[in-house]
């Protein structure tokens, strides 16, 4: 049986696995940020097949307590939704900021992720985004620890070539171009993913080093490539 979830992810949930379990208490908390807890209420934006036996099924397991008035988070199921609450939030911000893909997409990839990820992989990507307090459209990221290491702001991991500074270096991750001629022009210069590029200026032009070779860009391709940085600038 399909469904369709509020934010407009689409996927199969076979009733009574961990998987709806999660779905329900991803809507819990989402209902708790916006102060719409009643049971009524979560019922009525979870569109997972029988949303009432999950219900019933988590408050058994001690994940919730259901009031006359509200359905409330226990200890035990607050943990467990806000990890996947962390993770589809993080690869929203994955995929959007580092993929540069539309929003549907997004959407979709991430109600999948959510469920894959391990706590190793979800640290890695933190990490690697620089960890990130909010996801695209704006909702809070649940830190972990590795956010509590880093409570000083700090620099992404993988930025926009357009965003280094002059002589900064790194390895090009993912380019992300509008039109599939760009990546095929970029590919001829050996832009490619796995390629150390070397921002040498930004005016008139972007100009990159890769290898021996020199190449200018406009700021709209420079803004399509992504690169894990590996040193520091040497101006600005």
């Amino acid at each position: 049986m399909r469904y369709r979830r509020g934010h407009g992810c689409e996927h199969r949930c076979p009733t009574g696995t961990n998987y709806c379990e999660e779905e329900m208490l991803e809507t819990i908390w989402t209902a708790k940020e916006e102060g719409k807890t009643s049971r009524e209420s979560i019922l009525k934006r979870a569109t997972i097949p029988d949303p009432e036996l999950i219900l019933e099924q988590l408050e058994n397991e001690g994940m919730i307590e259901v009031g006359p008035e509200e359905v409330l988070l226990s200890q035990k199921g607050e943990k467990r939704a806000r990890k996947v609450i962390r993770q589809h939030r993080l690869a929203e911000v994955l995929l959007h900021q580092v993929m540069n893909l539309d929003e549907e997409v997004v959407e979709n990839a991430a109600c999948q992720f959510e469920h894959m990820l391990n706590p190793e992989v979800t640290e890695s990507i933190c990490t690697l985004l620089g960890h990130p307090r909010t996801c695209p459209h704006g909702k809070p990221i649940p830190p972990a620890r590795c956010c509590e290491r880093y409570r000083t702001e700090v620099q992404p991991l993988v930025q926009r070539l357009s965003d280094l500074a002059i002589g900064q270096s790194g390895r090009i991750t993912v380019i992300a171009p509008k039109f599939r001629s760009r990546l095929d022009r970029l590919g001829t210069f050996g832009v490619v993913p796995g390629a150390e590029v070397k921002l040498l200026r930004k005016f008139p032009s972007y100009v990159i080093g890769i290898g021996e070779t020199t190449i200018a860009v406009d700021q709209d391709i420079a803004g399509e490539i992504f690169v894990r940085l590996m040193g520091s600038s040497s101006g600005k």
